[in-house]
Protein backbone atom coordinates (compact mmCIF):
# COMPACT_ATOMS: atom_id res chain seq x y z
CA UNK A 1 0.00 0.00 0.00
CA UNK A 2 1.36 3.41 -0.96
CA UNK A 3 1.29 6.10 1.71
CA UNK A 4 0.82 9.73 0.73
CA UNK A 5 1.66 12.46 3.24
CA UNK A 6 -0.25 15.71 2.79
CA UNK A 7 0.68 18.56 5.13
CA UNK A 8 -2.13 20.72 6.51
CA UNK A 9 -1.69 24.48 6.67
CA UNK A 10 -2.76 26.75 9.51
CA UNK A 11 -5.40 29.37 8.69
CA UNK A 12 -3.81 31.77 11.16
CA UNK A 13 -2.75 35.13 9.69
CA UNK A 14 0.36 37.00 10.74
CA UNK A 15 -0.11 40.46 12.19
CA UNK A 16 3.12 41.90 10.79
CA UNK A 17 3.12 45.20 12.66
CA UNK A 18 2.35 43.52 15.98
CA UNK A 19 5.06 40.90 15.44
CA UNK A 20 7.62 43.54 14.45
CA UNK A 21 7.04 45.29 17.77
CA UNK A 22 7.18 42.01 19.73
CA UNK A 23 10.38 40.91 17.98
CA UNK A 24 12.33 43.64 19.78
CA UNK A 25 12.41 41.25 22.75
CA UNK A 26 14.49 38.75 20.78
CA UNK A 27 18.31 38.52 20.77
CA UNK A 28 20.12 39.27 17.52
CA UNK A 29 21.11 35.73 16.53
CA UNK A 30 18.01 33.58 16.21
CA UNK A 31 17.29 30.01 15.19
CA UNK A 32 13.83 29.91 13.62
CA UNK A 33 12.00 26.56 13.64
CA UNK A 34 8.41 25.71 12.84
CA UNK A 35 5.76 23.00 12.74
CA UNK A 36 4.88 22.11 9.15
CA UNK A 37 1.39 23.64 9.49
CA UNK A 38 3.01 27.02 10.13
CA UNK A 39 5.57 27.03 7.33
CA UNK A 40 3.96 29.93 5.39
CA UNK A 41 3.87 32.10 8.55
CA UNK A 42 7.44 31.09 9.42
CA UNK A 43 8.62 32.31 6.02
CA UNK A 44 6.88 35.66 6.57
CA UNK A 45 8.46 35.98 10.00
CA UNK A 46 11.87 35.13 8.57
CA UNK A 47 11.61 38.05 6.15
CA UNK A 48 10.68 40.40 8.99
CA UNK A 49 13.43 39.22 11.33
CA UNK A 50 16.14 39.37 8.69
CA UNK A 51 15.92 43.17 8.75
CA UNK A 52 17.25 43.44 12.32
CA UNK A 53 18.34 39.90 13.27
CA UNK A 54 20.63 37.17 12.01
CA UNK A 55 18.81 33.92 11.24
CA UNK A 56 21.37 31.23 12.07
CA UNK A 57 19.00 28.32 11.34
CA UNK A 58 15.65 27.96 9.59
CA UNK A 59 14.03 24.54 9.57
CA UNK A 60 10.98 22.43 10.27
CA UNK A 61 10.84 20.72 13.66
CA UNK A 62 9.39 17.25 14.09
CA UNK A 63 7.98 15.83 17.30
CA UNK A 64 10.47 12.97 17.37
CA UNK A 65 13.58 14.76 16.16
CA UNK A 66 16.39 16.27 18.16
CA UNK A 67 17.32 19.66 16.73
CA UNK A 68 20.93 20.81 16.74
CA UNK A 69 21.67 24.53 16.71
CA UNK A 70 24.80 26.45 15.62
CA UNK A 71 27.12 27.60 18.42
CA UNK A 72 26.33 31.26 17.80
CA UNK A 73 22.61 30.75 18.47
CA UNK A 74 21.41 33.08 21.24
CA UNK A 75 17.78 31.96 21.28
CA UNK A 76 15.26 29.82 19.43
CA UNK A 77 11.93 31.02 18.08
CA UNK A 78 9.34 28.31 17.49
CA UNK A 79 6.36 28.98 15.24
CA UNK A 80 3.67 26.49 16.18
CA UNK A 81 0.75 25.63 18.43
CA UNK A 82 0.97 24.50 22.03
CA UNK A 83 4.12 24.23 24.13
CA UNK A 84 4.77 20.59 23.26
CA UNK A 85 7.86 21.28 21.13
CA UNK A 86 8.90 24.44 22.96
CA UNK A 87 9.34 22.93 26.43
CA UNK A 88 11.14 19.94 24.94
CA UNK A 89 13.53 22.26 23.07
CA UNK A 90 14.10 24.26 26.24
CA UNK A 91 15.11 21.19 28.27
CA UNK A 92 17.28 19.62 25.56
CA UNK A 93 19.10 22.69 24.23
CA UNK A 94 19.46 24.93 27.35
CA UNK A 95 18.86 27.90 25.04
CA UNK A 96 16.18 30.54 25.67
CA UNK A 97 13.08 29.36 23.79
CA UNK A 98 10.39 31.69 22.47
CA UNK A 99 7.11 30.57 20.93
CA UNK A 100 4.89 32.50 18.56
CA UNK A 101 1.33 31.24 18.80
CA UNK A 102 -2.05 32.88 18.18
CA UNK A 103 -0.38 36.22 17.38
CA UNK A 104 1.48 36.23 20.71
CA UNK A 105 5.19 35.99 21.38
CA UNK A 106 6.11 34.36 24.70
CA UNK A 107 9.19 32.92 26.35
CA UNK A 108 9.28 29.49 27.99
CA UNK A 109 9.77 30.23 31.67
CA UNK A 110 12.28 28.70 34.07
CA UNK A 111 9.31 27.48 36.11
CA UNK A 112 8.01 25.45 33.15
CA UNK A 113 11.44 23.92 32.58
CA UNK A 114 11.84 22.98 36.26
CA UNK A 115 8.36 21.46 36.28
CA UNK A 116 9.15 19.26 33.28
CA UNK A 117 12.50 18.18 34.76
CA UNK A 118 10.66 17.14 37.93
CA UNK A 119 8.22 15.25 35.72
CA UNK A 120 11.13 13.31 34.18
CA UNK A 121 12.69 12.68 37.60
CA UNK A 122 9.41 11.18 38.82
CA UNK A 123 9.38 8.81 35.83
CA UNK A 124 12.93 7.67 36.61
CA UNK A 125 12.10 7.00 40.26
CA UNK A 126 9.14 4.86 39.18
CA UNK A 127 11.44 2.94 36.84
CA UNK A 128 13.91 2.22 39.64
CA UNK A 129 11.20 0.99 42.02
CA UNK A 130 9.30 -1.14 39.50
CA UNK A 131 10.03 -4.80 38.82
CA UNK A 132 7.50 -5.10 35.98
CA UNK A 133 7.97 -2.62 33.14
CA UNK A 134 6.25 -2.05 29.82
CA UNK A 135 8.38 -1.29 26.75
CA UNK A 136 6.73 0.85 24.07
CA UNK A 137 7.64 0.12 20.46
CA UNK A 138 6.13 1.98 17.53
CA UNK A 139 5.59 0.44 14.10
CA UNK A 140 5.60 3.85 12.41
CA UNK A 141 8.45 4.57 9.96
CA UNK A 142 11.07 6.76 11.63
CA UNK A 143 9.93 5.77 15.12
CA UNK A 144 10.42 2.00 14.99
CA UNK A 145 13.22 0.85 17.32
CA UNK A 146 12.38 -2.81 17.88
CA UNK A 147 15.99 -4.02 17.88
CA UNK A 148 17.00 -1.37 20.41
CA UNK A 149 13.97 -2.29 22.54
CA UNK A 150 14.81 -6.00 22.55
CA UNK A 151 18.36 -5.22 23.68
CA UNK A 152 16.84 -4.03 26.96
CA UNK A 153 16.25 -7.70 27.87
CA UNK A 154 20.02 -8.13 28.22
CA UNK A 155 20.60 -4.88 30.09
CA UNK A 156 17.66 -5.14 32.49
CA UNK A 157 17.78 -8.81 33.47
CA UNK A 158 16.60 -8.00 37.02
CA UNK A 159 13.30 -6.62 35.71
CA UNK A 160 10.39 -8.32 33.97
CA UNK A 161 9.72 -6.61 30.64
CA UNK A 162 6.50 -6.59 28.61
CA UNK A 163 6.69 -5.37 25.03
CA UNK A 164 3.86 -3.35 23.48
CA UNK A 165 3.96 -2.77 19.71
CA UNK A 166 1.55 -0.58 17.81
CA UNK A 167 1.04 2.15 15.26
CA UNK A 168 -0.63 4.44 17.82
CA UNK A 169 0.53 4.51 21.44
CA UNK A 170 -1.74 6.29 23.92
CA UNK A 171 -0.80 6.95 27.55
CA UNK A 172 -4.53 6.98 28.36
CA UNK A 173 -4.59 3.19 27.81
CA UNK A 174 -1.65 2.35 30.08
CA UNK A 175 -3.70 1.97 33.27
CA UNK A 176 -5.39 -1.07 31.71
CA UNK A 177 -2.23 -3.17 32.13
CA UNK A 178 -1.35 -2.68 35.80
CA UNK A 179 2.18 -1.41 35.14
CA UNK A 180 3.67 1.62 36.93
CA UNK A 181 6.63 2.22 34.64
CA UNK A 182 7.11 2.32 30.88
CA UNK A 183 10.23 2.62 28.74
CA UNK A 184 9.58 4.56 25.55
CA UNK A 185 11.53 3.64 22.40
CA UNK A 186 9.19 5.54 20.04
CA UNK A 187 8.61 9.30 19.73
CA UNK A 188 10.81 10.96 22.35
CA UNK A 189 8.05 13.45 23.16
CA UNK A 190 5.76 10.71 24.45
CA UNK A 191 7.32 11.13 27.89
CA UNK A 192 5.44 14.42 28.23
CA UNK A 193 2.14 12.50 28.40
CA UNK A 194 2.77 10.68 31.68
CA UNK A 195 5.08 10.59 34.70
CA UNK A 196 5.24 6.82 34.23
CA UNK A 197 7.15 7.07 30.92
CA UNK A 198 10.92 7.31 30.64
CA UNK A 199 12.64 7.65 27.27
CA UNK A 200 15.21 5.00 26.46
CA UNK A 201 17.71 7.79 25.69
CA UNK A 202 17.30 9.18 29.23
CA UNK A 203 17.69 5.70 30.66
CA UNK A 204 20.96 5.25 28.77
CA UNK A 205 22.30 8.53 30.15
CA UNK A 206 21.51 7.57 33.74
CA UNK A 207 23.21 4.14 33.63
Amino acid sequence: MKTIFISAKSKEKLNKSHFLESSKLLPKKIALVYSIQYEPIAKEIKLILEKNHEIVKFSQVLGCSKVLFPKQTQAVLLIGSGKFHAISLATSSTLPIYIYECSKLAKISEKEIISFNQHKKSAYIKFLSSNKIGVLVSTKPGQQNLIKALELKKRLKQKQLYFFLGDFLSAAEFENFGLNSWINTACSRLDMDSTSIINISDLEKSQ
